[in-house]
């Protein structure tokens, strides 16, 4: 049976993870045989980790108490000669405006999460984005050892090791930019002979530019992270905390 057309709605499922298996293996082999298709979903997986990275402290935080239903209502008791279907109208419009308009809101006055935390948070979305990624995870190979490092000096504005976690298991993939809120990271990738990858994530910081090393979760994906002479380090892996706090420390010694 003949594949049916690629549309760019399939391109974006795949990068959603949406598609069902058959669907995931023939988006994935058309992608090895278009590398210009190659390119876009790369891309789109980039603005998936930026926009993460942005929204993610946003989304976790609890409702306001002042967005919740029942406290609306009581502020703003309807007329008792409003008819029912009108009290349910007034319901649901109250209801929109707490999921839509105050969530808006809120993203416009509360401070953004900051310091190594939110470091934490970038570099969990960033391997969530990335490490499932068979086909281009990184943008410059580990082989391209000099433009690797300029690269990264680029990405930092300044000079800036590549660990080696050979003695720990984990070979280099290479590494991308990966916008965040607080602007650009490095990212590099590491993966063993078990197809294990962790992710490393480092950008300059404002807050907590020293910090020492404080292990976080989200969603399954577990982190160590800390800050230095300004610099922030977030290692992210699938590992449990206990066994990635060594490499963790194998990479701390480097940079």
């Amino acid at each position: 049976m003949n594949m049916k057309p690629m549309t760019e709605d399939d391109l974006q499922a795949y990068v959603d993870n949406a598609l069902d298996a058959e669907r995931h293996r023939e988006v994935s082999e058309y992608l090895m045989e278009n590398p210009k298709a190659a390119e876009r979903v790369s891309s789109y997986r980039t603005q998936s980790a930026a926009l993460r990275s942005a929204l993610d402290p946003v989304a976790r935080e609890p409702v306001p108490s002042r967005l919740n239903l029942r406290t609306i209502v009581a502020a703003h008791p309807p007329a008792r000669r409003l008819r029912p279907f009108r009290l349910a109208a007034a319901a649901v419009l109250l209801l929109a405006v707490g999921a839509t308009g105050g969530w808006m809101v809120k993203g416009y006055t509360l401070p953004p999460s900051e310091g190594v935390a939110a470091l934490a948070q970038e570099a969990s979305a960033s391997y969530g984005t990335f490490a499932p990624d068979r086909l281009h995870p990184v943008e410059i190979s580990a082989d391209k050892g000099d433009v690797l490092q300029q690269f990264a000096a680029a990405t930092l504005g300044r000079s800036a090791a590549i660990p080696d976690l050979s003695k720990a298991g984990y070979r280099l993939m290479g590494g991308r930019v990966v916008p965040t809120a607080h602007g650009p990271a490095l990212m590099l990738m590491y993966d063993d002979d078990k197809g294990s990858r962790l992710v490393m994530l480092t950008r300059q910081m404002v807050v907590d530019q020293d910090k020492p090393m404080v292990a976080s979760e989200t969603g399954g994906v577990r982190s160590w992270s800390w800050a230095k002479n300004g610099m922030g380090y977030s290692l992210v892996g699938a590992l449990p905390h206990a066994d990635l706090h060594p490499i963790a420390d194998v990479m701390r010694l480097q940079v």
